[in-house]
């Protein structure tokens, strides 16, 4: 497990109300240390919303541990991007932070982007570096990965660079964007990244103030064939959103990319009516140039 620092000894109060939002759904295993980062932090939250996504493991026993310190919704099993929306929609902060289950913060998180937005009152959205731990161990991201700042439409069509448990946002970007998209069962980060991206920067603060933690068997990321909600969304986009000449060439050409080859996997493995779909889909904006 990766280090984490300990924390300064001095509060900073700010009149930037914070909600942290973590769903979750039978991860009681790893859950209690997410909270816990969450309440060890030297910036408090001024609320925390734990959101069960309809686990059916232990995780309604370890929430009642933490009872008087946060707040828990429950729900039938909806997804994450209903979970999520549940929480923020319910939360009370002008500033809205996420937090994946299996995810920790670093004890200055909380207090360095409420300090980034009260001297930048301009900005909707930050994140912050992260440091990365795949099965127990410490990996370095690809260069692809790298985290860019500002206006980052365009690099963001390969890959979602943007992780959720190191955004912060503005509760009113939120409710712009009418939050995640609960039609895509993945890639909904992705999906709502790219349409922030389309309307404002995304700021990063250059500190690994989130261990991001996967190579879970069961997590959702590392499903195949993610690819076709990420060509939903970019369809979407495409059909629904103001894009300049430049990025609407931008995003034509990641989702033809996108469907070349999630087609040609299709008809490897004998899905021929999949296959000529995605074709078909990728030739519709086969003018977009």
């Amino acid at each position: 497990m990766a280090k984490i620092s300990s924390p300064s000894k001095k509060r900073h109060p700010s009149p930037l109300k914070v909600s942290v939002i973590i769903p979750t759904f039978n991860r009681a295993w790893i859950l209690a240390e997410a909270i816990d980062s969450v309440l060890g932090q030297t910036r408090p939250a001024d609320e925390v919303i734990v959101v069960d996504d309809g686990s059916t493991d232990g995780t309604q026993a370890l929430l009642r541990r933490y009872e008087g310190r946060i707040t828990v919704l429950r729900q039938p099993n909806r997804g994450v991007s209903a979970a999520r929306n549940i929480g923020w929609r319910r939360a009370a902060g002008a500033l809205i932070a996420l937090l994946d289950a299996d995810d920790l913060w670093q004890p200055a998180k909380l207090e360095r982007q409420v300090a980034f937005f009260e001297t930048h009152p301009e900005a909707l959205i930050c994140q912050t570096e992260e440091v990365w731990i795949r099965r127990g161990k410490r990996v370095n991201p690809k260069q692809r990965h790298r985290k860019p700042s500002g206006w980052i439409f365009e690099p963001s069509l390969a890959l979602c660079l943007v992780s959720p448990s190191a955004a912060m946002m503005r509760r009113e970007l939120l409710e712009d964007m009418g939050g995640f998209d609960e039609a895509l069962p993945a890639c909904e980060d992705y999906d709502l990244w790219l349409r922030v991206s389309l309307r404002t920067p995304i700021h990063l603060i250059d500190e690994e103030l989130v261990v991001k933690r996967g190579g879970h068997p069961d997590q959702l990321s590392a499903a195949p064939g993610l690819d076709r909600y990420r060509i939903q969304s970019l369809d979407k986009i495409l059909t629904h959103e103001n894009l300049s000449p430049g990025q609407a060439r931008a995003a034509a050409a990641m989702l033809r990319e996108k469907c070349r080859i999630y087609a040609a996997g299709c008809r490897k493995r004998g899905r021929a009516a999949e296959a000529q779909f995605y074709e078909a889909l990728a030739a519709k904006y086969a003018k977009v140039q």
